[in-house]
């Protein structure tokens, strides 16, 4: 039997067996790691796909995209527990000729420290977007500025209704996980793609007869965008932009957090301007805010420089 998309639950299947047969583990432990596993091979449909194509890059975007989705940071770490042993397993069993999840420790290794872009490549992305190809260009520049600009989350973009944007104050009103409500600035460079869309392409993309949706953003038929849509769009649009990277929703918004440490600001701010409920859910940025004190004091400080 081959291992592809479509055998994959198969081949959970008899791992699962396997760690009854060879380990003794619990029937709860057994349902629990097949719900790990069943959320992952979801997880791979929507992207089609094949697990022989897994990186280890793929299994960082799925780790973030658990957080997004709002899995608390322990139970992602327990399901990133799960794929590393299963993948441990296909590898052993010759299912696959190498294990992505080698390099993840416990589920931990490269996941504590968000994988983000650089100044340099998000410049590249955006200034490969020209706003005057409409409607497309325009909204995915404005779709790209703001997850950026704004550190949104995919699922606050994709609901954004015009009258959350305060064009006087220059602040968007998002109600972001729990129905927690929070103002997040909206950058000079985001406020003017997002209003050159909206005059200029959203009109072009509204279906006649059809009743004008309430969001903001538009597919080419006239309604909302989807979450796989964003994601679809941004990779595409940084394999025409050149960049190396593995380019997902998640890393906008990372780099966001991330570029905002670097230059100064406060975790407090960022924590409030991402939306996060606990200050330890920010402090995945920190290891930003120590490189930044070892450069001060090595710059700064009398016995601190390098010779």
């Amino acid at each position: 039997m081959e291992l592809r998309l479509t055998t994959l639950g198969a081949y959970t299947e008899q791992f699962l067996l396997s760690l009854a047969a060879e380990r003794g583990l619990s029937a709860n432990y057994r349902s629990s790691v097949r719900q790990s596993l069943t959320h992952f091979r979801h997880w791979l449909e929507a992207r089609r796909l094949e697990p022989a194509e897994v990186q280890d890059a793929h299994l960082v975007e799925y780790h973030h995209d658990l957080l997004a989705e709002g899995h608390a940071p322990s139970s992602s770490r327990v399901m990133m527990v799960h794929l590393r042993i299963f993948f441990r397993y296909l590898a052993a069993t010759h299912a696959l000729p190498s294990n992505p999840a080698e390099l993840i420790q416990g589920g931990r290794a490269g996941m504590h420290i968000p994988q983000t872009l650089s100044d340099a490549a998000v410049e590249q992305l955006l200034e490969s977007i020209d706003p005057q190809e409409l409607p497309y260009g325009a909204r995915d520049r404005a779709i790209l500025e703001m997850l950026y600009g704004s550190g949104l989350r995919v699922s606050e973009l994709v609901a954004l209704r015009p009258e959350q944007v305060d064009w006087d104050e220059g602040f968007l009103r998002i109600t972001g996980k729990g129905d927690k409500t929070r103002f997040v600035p909206l950058g000079g460079e985001a406020a003017r793609a997002l209003r050159h869309y909206r005059e200029h392409a959203r009109p072009l993309l509204l279906r006649e007869g059809k009743p004008a949706p309430r969001v903001l953003f538009l597919s080419n038929r006239g309604s909302a965008l989807t979450r796989e849509r964003i994601r679809q769009i941004i990779k595409q649009r940084a394999l025409e932009a050149g960049l190396s990277e593995n380019v997902f929703p998640h890393i906008l918004r990372h780099s966001f957090a991330t570029h905002l440490l670097e230059n100064g600001a406060d975790l407090r701010v960022i924590q409030d301007m991402l939306g996060h409920a606990d200050l330890a859910t920010t402090q995945i940025y920190t290891h930003v805010e120590q490189k930044r004190l070892i450069r001060l004091h090595q710059a700064f400080h009398p016995r601190g420089r390098k010779h």
